[in-house]
């Protein structure tokens, strides 16, 4: 197929090495369509994803569990809400112990 690479080739087109492109697509974070026999088949629209995510990585100094831990938010909004809770009342010393004894009752009642 014109345009597709399997993970080798995608590999050596974005300068992610192969393990590193099934760890990417483990994390869901880079996810390559697959042949009828399963083989990965990487696209243009994957290779774009790859240099850029390198790009966003220099320029915010990210680790790739940084940028894993940021897509997990956003399939997760309970985590994403307790993380935002839990963040804002850090912030206030004052509302943290009120935080903290919220939680309790919560954990209590269920």
């Amino acid at each position: 197929m014109a345009g597709t690479y399997t993970v080798g080739a995608a590999a050596a087109a974005s300068g992610w090495s192969a393990r590193m492109l099934r760890y990417l697509e483990q994390q869901g974070l880079v996810v390559p369509r697959r042949s009828a026999t399963c083989y990965r088949i990487y696209g243009l629209g994957e290779l774009n994803q790859l240099r850029s995510l390198k790009q966003l990585r220099r320029q915010y100094e990210l680790e790739l569990d940084d940028v894993a831990f940021a897509a997990r938010l956003r399939r997760e909004p309970d985590l994403k809400a307790a993380l935002d809770g839990w963040l804002a009342a850090s912030a206030d010393s004052g509302s943290w112990i009120d935080w903290e004894q919220r939680k309790h009752e919560r954990l209590l009642a269920a």
